[in-house]
């Protein structure tokens, strides 16, 4: 009964970030911190950081499957602290320095903007997942934390991906 108090302790929290923080990165397409100085040199540093936190989960996979438990709580922790930096420097980065366009132009135009709409969309799914999955860890309700692991690990990878290649598409049009 302690685990299910537990989970249930924290699910406003899951429910109150799941949706600060997509309001909080939608925001900064129109908040900007007057005169600030452009910070153009943060995104190729939280582009290493998701880089980073892809390797991290699919360490994690590999050490659960081999029986590590102890090596997996302690990728999982990283990778969730590569989280929410990224999401620190992303958020500091946008209020300091005006949006850059997407330069490219024939068939790579639709191709990055496909891929930065299921990485928009898929990031907005991947707080919850990755809060309820942690949580149900926490909780000990093991049987729970690996169904939803299983749905959050490849929309979290994806975005983890999408977000390096995003950033590469987009860095020649940066501003120097």
């Amino acid at each position: 009964m302690e685990e299910q108090q537990l989970e249930k302790k924290y699910s406003k929290w899951i429910v109150f970030l799941s949706i600060l923080i997509p309001v909080a990165v939608a925001a900064l397409f129109v908040v900007k911190i007057p005169n600030a100085k452009p910070l153009y040199f943060l995104p190729p540093i939280y582009a290493t950081i998701n880089g980073i936190t892809a390797i991290l989960l699919i360490a994690a996979v590999f050490s659960i499957k081999n029986g590590n438990v102890n090596l997996h709580q302690n990728l999982m922790k990283t990778a969730i602290g590569c989280s929410i930096i990224f999401l620190l420097m992303y958020i500091t980065y946008h209020m300091t320095t005006p949006s850059t366009k997407f330069g490219g132009s024939g068939d790579i135009r639709p191709v990055y903007f496909f891929i930065l709409i299921t990485h928009i969309i898929l990031s907005i799914v991947t707080i919850p997942l990755v809060l309820i999955t942690f949580v149900r860890a926490l909780a000990k309700r093991f049987d729970k934390h690996k169904k939803i692991a299983r749905i959050a690990f490849p929309i979290w990878l994806y975005v983890a991906v999408t977000g390096v290649i995003v950033y590469l598409m987009i860095s020649p049009y940066y501003p120097h």
